[in-house]
């Protein structure tokens, strides 16, 4: 991946300066993949699996969402990322499926959820609310997706999660890492008002904590583990890690105090495009 602006340059930073291209790697995923696949245990890796259920309705929304204004983007540079993140939030979607046939193989029922929470959000409240909302919602997603993102591969977060869904997540951060500024750039062009940005920060924020707490839920319930053993194992996880804030200071707390900055923009952050050109060339797809 090139970026053609220099990080002293005083230009704002845009998805214009990126090659933004999709990958299709090969994972070994199938039968052999553990029931609690995440060091073995059903707090943490159904903590992944429930947002892993979101992804491959909501990345075809962001896709819809763009699509949208598509017609309304001059520069054909912020045009050609736009394409980019179509292609890569299409592949991510029909990885993540491959994911839902697994658990079903493994004995979970995930269709009533599914079709709930397709029917919820896209069926009902996408078609209510005005484009630009969409759009302002994809934007403030594609932020925690990307802050999500960039945890998974420092400090080792993955480190004891199966290798095949660790090279499954991790390709896919390292890709919502590049195209983390597509939606941004589009809404910013459509429509740079503040308030919208905002509300769609406070509207997807709540809709994305409801439907991944409920999705974790429902699968540690199909476990047996809905219940003071799940706190149990939840607390012996945050004492192997002191220092960790957890999920919802990590992620939610500290990804809407970035997003309110008047001057945010996602590729602010080179941390994180280190973070995944190093993955990306370490496991040959740079």
């Amino acid at each position: 991946m090139e970026i053609a602006v220099s990080p002293k340059s005083t230009q704002a930073p845009s998805s214009r300066d990126r090659t933004i291209r999709p990958r299709q790697p090969r994972f070994a995923l199938g039968a052999t993949l553990p029931r609690h696949w995440f060091g073995g245990s059903a707090v943490a890796t159904h903590l992944a699996n429930g947002v892993n259920l979101l992804f491959p309705a909501g990345e075809r929304f962001f896709v819809r969402s763009v699509r949208r204004f598509i017609d309304r983007i001059e520069d054909p540079t912020l045009r050609e990322a736009a394409r980019g993140f179509y292609a890569q939030e299409g592949r991510h979607a029909q990885a993540h499926e491959h994911v839902f046939e697994i658990l079903e193989a493994q004995g979970y029922s995930v269709r009533t959820f599914l079709a709930v929470y397709e029917r919820v959000a896209f069926g009902l409240l996408e078609p209510a609310m005005p484009a630009k909302m969409n759009l302002a919602v994809t934007a403030a997603l594609e932020h925690f997706t990307a802050i999500m993102a960039k945890d998974a591969l420092r400090n080792g977060r993955l480190k004891a999660a199966d290798p095949a869904m660790r090279a499954l997540l991790s390709w896919h951060a390292a890709e919502e890492i590049e195209h983390r500024a597509v939606a941004f750039d589009v809404l910013r062009e459509v429509d740079p008002s503040q308030a919208l940005r905002v509300s769609g920060m406070a509207f997807g924020a709540a809709l994305l904590g409801a439907f991944w707490l409920a999705g974790t839920m429902m699968l540690l319930a199909q476990d047996g583990r809905l219940n003071a053993s799940a706190i149990k194992e939840l607390r012996a996880l945050r004492a192997q890690t002191p220092n960790d804030e957890g999920i919802v200071k990590r992620v939610f707390l500290a990804g809407i105090r970035e997003y309110l900055r008047p001057d945010f923009h996602p590729l602010r952050d080179e941390d994180a495009d280190a973070l995944a050109e190093s993955y990306l060339e370490s496991a040959g797809l740079a």
